[in-house]
């Protein structure tokens, strides 16, 4: 641990608060309609795209009609997409001569970046043409990511509406938050990966001459258009197999801030989004204060993990002085390492710099136990936020158990239908990481895929389909999926993404159906620190109930052999 290091997680914080409200306030202007600069611009696009698709824009839906558009408008990506795959052969863009995907990875590609998670089963430049690269998967970044947001501010507006029986219109809400925040953000960042040295052409593999004089096949294309939404929409697929770490992704210290920048921004801008919108500024900055504080304990934690050598290594003498640097980069180093992984997995992105396979026990178990909180931490776009409200809805109920009132959010009352499609949203995930983790350890065609046996064999296991619940992506690099696993991580992103969604976007239409009491002397305040206190700790309780038994077989056994001097 350096001071160094010290300066680069509190630059990256700083950076993250700052630009929290001035994000806020344009998806606010964007999402409600209100005027904004890019509105002269794209607007005869916006305008021309409701006709050309037959959206009527100002007609509201309800929460069951809303969740309808998502499914059907999900549905039509996923067999667009695979029929891509299984047909790129045929296709044009394939300077490489990429043959059709197998249909159990093409399923399972499909699904994942359809759902946000963007889960690779192959290696990106040896196994998708660019046409794949960009029409099937790039596309898909945009879509799903501008999804998420649209979701969020459904809810939102659950809250803040009163007597309403309309959460806003999917279409819409799609097509401004693609044409208005992803695309022109995406423009900016793409130009500066260019600049940094990132490809962008059409071209295929090149030939090069090594200074052994050795022949070496170099990929290329389209990387940064794809590496700006990669970010941007915590998708995290990657042009290549080693996604981040490789150089042609992100080639220096500085693209790698700028990364992490990019991942964070809208989930930490929709935090100030929910205040403006329910009409209390403060309450979306409450909402960030909490995330923020686990952000900043996971990423402590990490990188105090990270920045000790692996004691093992130590007694064979070498030298502890640069910590763990097993599976990193040099270019990025402990601390950029360390705060890549906690950022990507506090968000749903699931980018990589660093083989999260090779951090220390602990230093691995963080990225776990992000996603298993449901990355709530910021979060993926719009995921983040209104994972986060489910929490909040739990820590409203209890403290309203605990004074033996009805409990209120934002002035309306939380009763039992909300309660229920709360419990069904947050209990859906750990039954998907935890079943099929148990069923992948007993199976031969599930033991088979894993690298490693004892603890980290079951690390793996338990990491991969928590990732895919989770609708993160990122792996613990020493899996290598089959059809079992294609299948069953296919399922489990499918679970993850849909069983939260759609009792969210119930919880909206209760919720905007309401009508707002005035608070009294017994409301609890959802706006102070010991609110803060209390959703942090309903969150650190309900993970570790529900995920300890499973921690204590992987990383934590793993790391108590590690001091005990023992390999697995």
């Amino acid at each position: 641990m350096s001071f160094y290091g010290w300066v680069t997680i509190m630059a990256f914080f700083i950076c993250v608060v700052a630009m929290t409200r001035p994000l806020g306030g344009f998806l606010k202007r964007v999402l409600e309609g209100e005027a904004h600069v890019l509105g002269r611009v794209f607007g005869p696009f916006e305008r021309g795209i409701y006709r050309i698709a037959g959206i009527q824009q100002d007609r509201e839906q309800s929460w069951s009609q809303y969740a309808i558009a998502v499914i059907v408008f999900k549905i039509i990506c996923f067999i667009a997409v695979y029929a891509l795959l299984r047909f790129q052969g045929f296709l044009p863009l394939n300077p490489n001569g990429m043959g059709g995907v197998a249909p159990d990875l093409a399923y399972n590609t499909a699904i994942s970046f359809v759902t946000n998670t963007n889960w690779q089963s192959y290696a990106g430049e040896t196994t998708m043409s660019h046409l794949s690269q960009m029409l099937a998967l790039t596309v898909q970044n945009f879509v799903s990511a501008a999804a998420g947001i649209a979701i969020a501010a459904a809810i939102i507006r659950g809250f803040a509406r009163r007597s309403a029986s309309s959460i806003g219109n999917f279409w819409t809400d799609l097509v401004r938050t693609t044409l208005y925040i992803l695309l022109p953000i995406c423009v900016v960042l793409s130009l500066f990966f260019v600049f940094e040295g990132v490809p962008q052409t059409l071209t295929g593999s090149v030939a090069a001459q090594t200074v052994e004089g050795a022949r070496q096949t170099i990929a290329l294309g389209p990387v940064a258009s794809q590496e700006a939404i990669k970010m941007l929409g915590t998708n995290g697929g990657g042009f290549f197999n080693v996604n981040s770490a490789h150089p042609f992704e992100n080639p220096n210290a500085l693209t790698n801030f700028v990364q992490m920048l990019a991942i964070f921004a809208i989930g930490a801008g929709l935090t100030n989004l929910f205040g403006r919108m329910v009409g209390r500024e403060r309450q979306g900055w409450t909402i960030f204060s909490a995330m923020a504080a686990l952000f900043l304990v996971g990423t402590v934690a990490t990188y105090w993990s990270e920045a000790h050598a692996n004691p093992l290594l130590h007694a064979l003498g070498i030298d502890p002085s640069l910590g763990n640097m097993e599976g990193k980069e040099t270019r990025f180093g402990i601390v950029g390492s360390a705060l890549f992984a906690t950022v990507t997995t506090d968000a749903s992105c699931g980018a990589v710099n660093a083989m999260h396979e090779s951090f220390l026990p602990l230093g691995g178990m963080v990225p776990l136990v992000n996603m298993m909180l449901g990355e709530i931490i910021f979060g993926g776009v719009g995921s983040g936020l209104y994972g986060f409200l489910l929490f909040a809805i739990i820590a409203v109920f209890m403290a309203g158990l605990m004074v033996g009132r009805t409990p209120e959010y934002l002035g309306k009352k939380i009763e039992a239908r909300e309660i229920k499609m709360t419990m069904l949203a947050v209990l859906c995930l750990p039954l998907v990481m935890l079943g099929f983790t148990a069923l992948a350890v007993v199976m031969p065609s599930g033991l088979s895929a894993l690298s490693a046996s004892g603890p980290h064999g079951f690390t793996e296991a338990l990491y991969a389909y928590t990732s895919a619940a989770a609708n993160n992506g990122s792996a613990f690099s020493g899996l290598t999926a089959n059809t079992f696993w294609n299948v069953t991580l296919g399922i489990g992103m499918m679970v993850g993404r849909f069983f939260v969604i759609i009792p969210v976007l119930a919880i909206a239409g209760a919720m905007a159906a309401k009508k707002t009491a005035a608070p009294t002397p017994g409301t609890f305040p959802t706006d102070t620190g010991l609110f803060i206190a209390l959703v942090t700790g309903v969150i650190l309780i309900v993970g570790g109930l529900t995920f300890l038994p499973a921690l204590a077989l992987g990383p934590i056994v793993e790391h108590l052999a590690m001091l005990r001097g023992t390999l697995f």
